[in-house]
């Protein structure tokens, strides 16, 4: 069978979607002739949201190819680049950026979405619109691509945005992006080598964390069960240019605190360089758990002898079912803040309703689904496959028996 033949075969199940391609989408802000501002990326989108009859949904959507900058976008003489993104009905993402005379930074994240747009929010209680921002400080040196290529979901009133492939760069000094980049955290920690918990001037070959086992008692009761394997990224400026902190969390050499309560749980993990703390919280109208606050000091940071404090308290990560456990044995990557991400490895965690200190049934992460998902895919393609050739086969072998008569 040729080629071309094949083509035509597949061509149907691609049509079918089969085959799924995450499209990005290039925006360039102008100032006259003059470029300020590029970027390329694609954006995915959950909400969260109250319909006519008062019960929650969700919608899910992802930014189309049909997206463009909005006249509202401008240069603002050169000095802060606003990119606004129009899309759909009455939809907008935009974008503030600002310059030092070093780097320059996308410190502003805003969503508008048409509530009335019953498309994406069929029975909403709401038809006016919403409007939430979220403060950011992603830094990237003057004349250098910001890229991300790891998923980057932030995390806003009632919505979490997560960004994919993405590039960007501020004043620009030609009119495409610089060959030079300045990589996000997630990206560098799958490249650069990492280090342990202890400081050490060897650079050894980077390697997952080691899981470990972090539960809680009350009144000798267990309350809350974890096991994980964490691995920290940091990001700061140092001087003139961006450096990051890849390490591991030690299982071996942490102290494990915290309390349980019916409705808010906390684990802190201390060791000599770190505090690290998780904070979850159960929403009593949905029945659902997840976890809404990380908080981090450390002294083991690109900048010696410097302390890093973060803290995001308005996440939305691990939702479960309460009294269920949430898994996921890939590995996955919680933004905290823009200089300041967790790898976690072989996630199993329940942090309320624990019984006879067991887990209850585990709810599987998306990436986990999709993993025993796309044999089923391809399976599905391939037999789709054959049986089309098989049947343009007999219709083949039909036709050339056509003019022939039985004596």
């Amino acid at each position: 069978m040729s080629l071309v033949v094949i083509y035509r075969l597949l061509t149907p199940l691609l049509l079918f979607g089969f085959v799924q391609v995450i499209l990005t989408k290039r925006f360039e802000v102008k100032d006259a002739a003059k470029i300020c501002l590029l970027a390329e990326f694609s954006a995915d989108f959950s909400l969260s949201y109250e319909t006519a009859a008062r019960t929650k949904a969700a919608a899910l959507f992802s930014l189309p190819q049909d997206a463009q900058e909005s006249p509202q976008s401008n240069c603002n003489n050169m000095t802060a680049p606003l990119l606004v993104v129009s899309f759909g009905n009455g939809h907008s993402l935009s974008m503030n950026f600002s310059r030092s005379n070093i780097s320059y930074k996308m410190e502003e994240l805003t969503l508008v979405l048409n509530m009335n747009d019953s498309t994406l929010f069929p029975n909403s209680s709401k038809v006016d619109l919403f409007n939430t921002t979220r403060s950011l400080d992603i830094i990237a040196k003057l004349n250098t691509t910001y890229t991300c290529l790891s998923d980057s979901t932030v995390s806003m009133e009632n919505v979490n945005i997560t960004l994919s492939k993405v590039q960007w760069e501020a004043l620009p000094p030609a009119a495409n992006f610089s060959k030079t980049k300045t990589e996000c955290p997630a990206d560098v920690s799958t490249s650069a080598p990492p280090t342990t918990l202890a400081p050490t001037t060897a650079t050894p070959v980077i390697q997952n964390p080691i899981r470990g086992i972090y539960n809680l008692s009350n009144n000798n009761v267990t309350c809350f069960l974890a096991e994980m394997g964490l691995q920290i990224n940091v990001t700061q400026m140092t001087g003139n240019k961006v450096t990051t902190k890849v390490f591991n969390i030690n299982p071996h050499q942490v102290n494990v605190s915290g309390n349980c309560s019916s409705d808010h749980a906390s684990l802190q993990l201390t060791d000599n360089w770190t505090i690290l703390t998780f904070q979850f919280v159960v929403n009593t109208t949905l029945k659902i758990f997840y976890l809404k606050g990380i908080l981090i000091s450390t002294s083991f940071v690109p900048s010696p002898g410097n302390i890093f404090k973060n803290e995001n308290t308005s996440l939305h990560y691990l939702q479960t079912t309460l009294g269920k456990s949430y898994m996921c044995q890939a590995e996955q990557v919680l933004q905290v803040t823009t200089n300041f991400s967790i790898n976690v490895f072989e996630l199993h965690v329940q942090p309320f309703k624990v019984d006879n200190s067991k887990y209850g049934t585990a709810e599987e992460c998306q990436m986990d689904k999709d993993d025993m998902l796309i044999p089923i895919i391809v399976g599905a393609a391939l037999a789709g496959l054959v049986l089309i050739v098989l049947i343009a086969y007999l219709i083949g072998r039909k036709r050339s028996h056509a003019g022939y008569q039985t004596i």
